[in-house]
C-alpha cells in the first residue's frame, strides 16, 4: 500500500521517524490520504512511523524546545521520538522540518493566485509490521572520507539556533550529533517569502585533508514529467550515470539498478550504500578528489535550452549555469533552481510511464560532487546549497 500527497507533512501533519509503535493515534496519517480513503484499514490497527531505517533516536524535548526557540514563526509538534517544525510566514509561505532526521517535508509558498501550491514530492508506504517508510522532499544525502579512508556523515541533528520572525524570513540552524571529533557541520534552512534555502556548512579543525562527496536532494513535484521543462541548460556538459539512491529517494520499483546510458554495465562509477539514515558514496576506481578515468568521456553537450523531460534521466550536468528553472506546463507554474557552492547539477526523472499525478509525478534536482569530491584542508570552511525560488508572486 502506498499513500502519496504532495502536501504530506504540512501545517497540518506530524509524523514519526523510529520504529517505535504510536499509540493512542488511530488515524494519524488520515490526514495524509483523500477523504474517506482507507480510513476504515487505518482504525483497524496502530501503525508505527520510521523513516527508512530504524534509528535509535534519543527522544525530542518538544516542549523544551517551543519554551527556547517558540516564538520566531516556528512551532513545534512531537510525536514519540521526534518533532515537526513547522516554518510559517505572514504572507501564507510555510515549510516543515523533521527533527532529528533533518527531512524537509513540505514547501508551500504563497502564488499568484493567492493561494499556496505544495512543490516538494514527498510520499508514505508501508513497509515491514505495519511501519510506514517516508520519502522524497528536501534531503542530505553525503559522506565525508578522511585520509586513513573512513566515513561518516551526520545522520542526526539537534536544533541550535532560530532566527527571524513571521513578518520577515526564518531561518533555521541544525547541527550534527554524530560527526567525527574536529569536524563540524551545520544545516541551516531558511524561509523567505519567495524563497527556500537549504545550506550546509562545513569546518575541519583536524590537521588533515577531508572529501565530500554526495548530493543536496530535492524532488520537485510536477502535474506529470511529459509538461515539465527543465529551461537555461543549454551548452551544459553531460554525463550519463546510474540513479543516485538515498534513504530517500522515491524511485519506480525496477528502475532502482538502471544505468541510463549506453556504457557496459562494469563502467558503472559510483554506487550508492544505503547506511543508516544516510547514504554512503565510494568511488570507484577511488578518485581521492580526482574525476575518475571512465568519466573523461564526455558523453554529450545539451543542446536544448527548452528540455522536456519526458524520457527517463539520470544525468549530471557540468558547466552548468548557477541558477536554472523547471516549467510545469500542467500547474501553471515554475520554480528557479539556484546552485551555491557545488560545481555539479544532478537530474533524475522517471519519465512519462507513469500515471500522471501519481506517486512518481516528480523531477529530482542534486546539487553535486559526484563526479568531483569537494576537498578540505585543515581549518578551511566551505559552504555549500540549494535556493528554491518561487517566481509566481
Amino acid at each position: 500500500m502506498t499513500m502519496v500527497i504532495n502536501s504530506l507533512f504540512s501545517l497540518n501533519f506530524t509524523a514519526k521517524p523510529s520504529s517505535i509503535p504510536v499509540t493512542g493515534h488511530p488515524l494519524l496519517l488520515n490526514s495524509l490520504l483523500p477523504s474517506g480513503y482507507l480510513q476504515c484499514r487505518i482504525r483497524k490497527r496502530e501503525l508505527s512511523l520510521p523513516l527508512v531505517a530504524s534509528i535509535p533516536y534519543q527522544p525530542v524535548n518538544v516542549d523544551y524546545l517551543e519554551h527556547e526557540f517558540g516564538g520566531h514563526g516556528v512551532t513545534f509538534e512531537g510525536l514519540g521520538d521526534v518533532c515537526i517544525a513547522k516554518m510559517g510566514l505572514a504572507n501564507g509561505s510555510t515549510a516543515t522540518l523533521m527533527l532529528p532526521s533533518g527531512l524537509i517535508t513540505s514547501y508551500k509558498p504563497r502564488m499568484w493566485h493567492g493561494g499556496t501550491l505544495e512543490l516538494l514530492q514527498t510520499s508514505v508506504s508501508e513497509g515491514k509490521e505495519g511501519t510506514a517508510v517516508i520519502q522524497g522532499g528536501v534531503s542530505l544525502a553525503f559522506d565525508f572520507e578522511s585520509d586513513d579512508d573512513t566515513s561518516w556523515f551526520p545522520s542526526n541533528w539537534s536544533l541550535r539556533d532560530v532566527r527571524g520572525n513571521s513578518h520577515d524570513s526564518i531561518q533555521v540552524e541544525l547541527i550534527g550529533n554524530d560527526t567525527k571529533d574536529m569536524v563540524g557541520v551545520k544545516y541551516i534552512i531558511s524561509l523567505k517569502e519567495d524563497t527556500l534555502s537549504s545550506q550546509l556548512v562545513v569546518s575541519n579543525s583536524t590537521s588533515s585533508p577531508i572529501m565530500l562527496s554526495g548530493s543536496l536532494v530535492s524532488h520537485i513535484t510536477v502535474s506529470s514529467p511529459e509538461a515539465t521543462y527543465a529551461y537555461g541548460l543549454e551548452g551544459s556538459n553531460i554525463f550519463n550515470r546510474p540513479i543516485f539512491l538515498s534513504n530517500f529517494s522515491i524511485v519506480p520499483a525496477g528502475l532502482e539498478n538502471v544505468f541510463v546510458s549506453d556504457q557496459p554495465r562494469s563502467e558503472v562509477v559510483f554506487k550508492g550504500i544505503l547506511t543508516g539514515q544516510g547514504v554512503s558514496l565510494k568511488v570507484v576506481p577511488k578518485g581521492k578528489g580526482q574525476r575518475p578515468e571512465n568519466m573523461e568521456i564526455l558523453e554529450e553537450e545539451e543542446d536544448d535550452n527548452y528540455k522536456n523531460l519526458t524520457e527517463k534521466m539520470s544525468r549530471i550536468y557540468t558547466n552548468a549555469p548557477r541558477d536554472f528553472t523547471v516549467i510545469d506546463r500542467g500547474r501553471r507554474n515554475s520554480i528557479a533552481i539556484i546552485r551555491e557552492g557545488f560545481r555539479e547539477l544532478y537530474i533524475f526523472s522517471p519519465g512519462s510511464d507513469y500515471e500522471s499525478y501519481s506517486k512518481y509525478s516528480y523531477v529530482c534536482i542534486g546539487q553535486s560532487a559526484l563526479l568531483e569530491p569537494v576537498t578540505l584542508g585543515p581549518n578551511d570552511t566551505w559552504t555549500g546549497g540549494q535556493h528554491l525560488h518561487n517566481p509566481n508572486l
